[in-house]
């Protein structure tokens, strides 16, 4: 029979208790949100909706083609000028979503005959352009600026370092700085998943690149989500113009891929105007979750210390973490429940984004149900 074999898969994620399903919201969900990515709570917020809308009244609601067809705007063009200017950068290229973003970026960079060296903790997305790009792949330990000198030390040609800044289980920063010397030692590229660190980390929340110096370097090549801190949808890749350029003209995700709708390029301009005119929130946003991570353990809960807004708190098993979640959600909070195989680890864990614009009493609330339903 076609597909015999989806069938077999079926049974053994359900016996291993991973089946995911699709949970459906309403726009006017009573459940506090600590599992979203709404990390700057501007989601919602009046003027990022209504740049939304009058995108859409403007240019459509689709961008109509691939970007070097019909799909490129003056809104997108606005918004790649003042994402590079906000985040350090020379020039910048919006993609339909993060992951295209993170794909033409790592596929684009490693050709054939190159290295990558990746790290273990990465993104889906990087793997992915991982395994699509032409040069060779080798995964290091994770967080390992030793471990990636030397597997740069053992390469004689072009080499590219990859790596998120904040890995999006644990919610921990990588070492940029350190990462930067060890490419720099080998003539290496850097190119660094910004998703979990723009809108949080750096002056204003101008992103982990920025914080460690990096952003403007002729060898540093960022990754953004606008689907995060700036609450809307789509993805860039920020670096030196020839960089930028070379996308343009090789990477596939870019070269084939309808554009970025104009709503969501006008709600991701608006957000980014706004954060710029209100900085505060970045550091709001690290104190939730700093509060969050401090009462949890203060509680008995093992979680890691978070670098940015994600706080992980880790579960017995699998089977634990689904029942963990499902009882929070009917005690009025909703948390993110991450397992095998999205950890990479192997260990089941509660997920937790912290946001700028909660309220002591909503953090004192989500305590209060995570620690009384654990398992």
């Amino acid at each position: 029979m076609a597909f015999g074999w989806i069938d077999e898969q079926a049974t053994a994620r359900r016996r291993a208790g991973l089946v995911r399903t699709l949970r459906p919201r309403p726009a006017d969900s009573p459940l506090l949100d600590l599992a979203g990515n709404d990390y700057l709570g501007l989601a919602r917020h009046p003027e990022v909706t209504e740049a939304a809308a009058a995108a859409a009244r403007t240019w459509g609601g689709g961008s109509t083609g691939s970007r070097l067809v019909t799909g490129t705007t003056d809104l997108h063009t606005e918004l790649e000028r003042e994402l590079a200017a906000f985040c350090g950068f020379e020039a910048a290229l919006v993609f339909s979503s993060g992951y295209a973003a993170n794909l033409a970026a790592v596929t684009a960079l490693a050709p054939h005959g190159s290295l990558i060296v990746s790290d273990a903790g990465n993104h889906a997305s990087l793997i992915d352009g991982c395994r699509l790009a032409r040069g060779t792949t080798q995964v290091v330990p994770h967080a390992d600026a030793d471990a990636v000198r030397k597997a740069l030390g053992a390469h004689d040609g072009p080499a590219v370092v990859v790596s998120d800044t904040v890995f999006s289980v644990d919610g921990d920063a990588a070492p940029l700085a350190e990462l930067a010397r060890a490419c720099r030692e080998h003539g290496a590229g850097l190119v660094v998943d910004d998703a979990h660190g723009l809108g949080v980390l750096g002056d204003g929340g101008r992103g982990a690149p920025y914080a460690a110096g990096l952003a403007g370097a002729a060898d540093v090549v960022a990754t953004v989500t606008l689907s995060k801190s700036l609450g809307s949808q789509g993805g860039a890749v920020l670096g030196p113009a020839r960089v930028v350029d070379h996308l343009v003209n090789t990477a596939r995700t870019f070269i084939f891929d309808t554009g970025l709708a104009p709503a969501a390029a006008g709600a991701a301009l608006a957000a980014l105007r706004l954060l710029r005119r209100e900085p505060h929130r970045a550091a709001r946003v690290r104190e939730a979750a700093a509060g969050l991570h401090a009462r949890l353990t203060a509680a008995g809960l093992e979680a890691v210390r978070p670098d940015a807004a994600v706080v992980s708190v880790r579960a017995p098993s699998p089977e634990a973490a689904v029942g963990w979640a499902a009882a929070c959600r009917a005690a009025g909070v909703a948390v993110g429940c991450f397992r095998p195989p999205s950890v990479p680890d192997g260990v089941s864990r509660l997920r937790l984004t912290a946001r700028a614009d909660l309220t002591r009493e909503q953090l004192d609330r989500a305590v209060r149900v995570i620690v009384g339903v654990r398992p």
